[in-house]
C-alpha cells in the first residue's frame, strides 16, 4: 500500500468520525462509526502501526465501547402502557434512551373534571398529554374546541412563554403527563439535538388541532 493510499485510508477514517460528532440519534452514531472502522481497518492490516493508525484504532475503540454501554442501557429499558402510547403519538422520533429520559422529566397525575390547565392570556404553566378523557378550550367564555384522548395541551406557547389565546378546562376526570415549562425549556437548553425533534412533533399537533377545528366548523348548520 503507498503512503499516498494510506493517507487516503486515514483522511477518510478522520473524517467520517468528524461527521458523526455532529449526530444526535444513536443509531446513526453507530453507522458512522461503523463505516468509519471499516475505513481504517487497512491501516491496521496492510501496514505496520504508526502513531495515526493507532491513534484512529484507539478513538474506535473507545467509542464503540461507550456505544456499547449505552446499547446496552437502551436495551433494558422499559415503558409502561401508557408511557408507551405518549412516545408513539409525539415522541416516536426520538430513540428509546432519550424518549425514557424525556419523559422522566415529566410527572403521571389522575385529574377532575372541571380543572384548569391553562388559563386564557396566562403563560402555559406546563406542557400536558391528555391520556384519558376531553377537554374544552375556552375563548373569551365560549366554547371554540375540544380536546380528547392523546391531545398535547400548551404545545404553542409553553416554549416562548407566551401568552396562551385560550382556556383549557377538563370536561372529564382525565389522566394526564405534564411537564412544568420552567423545567422543560431548562431540559432543553442542556439538549439542543432534541429541541428540533419536539418542535416538528408540537408542529404536527397543532396542525392536528387545525384540521379538527376546521372539520368541526364545516360541520356546523348553517345560520338560517
Amino acid at each position: 500500500m503507498t503512503s499516498l493510499d494510506s493517507a487516503w485510508f486515514l483522511y477518510g477514517a478522520l473524517a467520517l468520525l468528524l461527521a458523526t460528532s455532529f449526530v444526535v440519534r444513536i443509531d446513526y452514531v453507530r453507522i458512522g462509526l461503523a463505516a468509519a472502522a471499516l475505513v481504517a481497518l487497512p491501516l491496521a492490516l496492510f501496514r505496520g502501526p504508526d502513531v495515526g493508525s493507532l491513534l484512529v484504532l484507539a478513538i474506535l475503540v473507545v467509542n464503540i465501547g461507550i456505544l456499547g454501554r449505552l446499547w446496552l442501557r437502551g436495551a433494558n429499558i422499559r415503558f409502561s402502557a401508557e408511557e408507551d402510547e405518549l412516545r408513539r403519538q409525539h415522541f416516536s422520533s426520538l430513540g428509546a434512551l432519550v424518549a425514557r429520559d424525556l419523559i422522566d422529566q415529566g410527572h403521571w397525575i389522575s385529574a377532575k373534571r372541571g380543572e384548569v390547565l391553562i388559563r386564557e392570556s396566562q403563560a402555559a404553566p406546563s406542557l400536558f398529554y391528555l391520556a384519558e378523557g376531553h377537554a374544552t378550550i375556552l375563548r373569551d367564555g365560549l366554547e371554540v374546541g375540544k380536546l380528547t384522548d392523546g391531545a398535547l395541551i400548551g404545545e404553542a406557547t409553553v416554549l416562548d412563554g407566551t401568552n396562551a389565546t385560550g382556556t383549557v378546562l377538563l370536561g372529564s376526570n382525565s389522566r394526564l403527563w405534564f411537564v412544568p415549562a420552567a423545567a422543560l425549556r431548562a431540559y432543553l437548553a442542556a439538549n439542543p439535538g432534541i429541541a428540533g425533534t419536539l418542535h416538528e412533533g408540537f408542529a404536527r399537533a397543532l396542525r392536528g388541532k387545525l384540521a379538527s377545528a376546521n372539520t368541526r366548523l364545516a360541520d356546523r348548520a348553517p345560520l338560517s
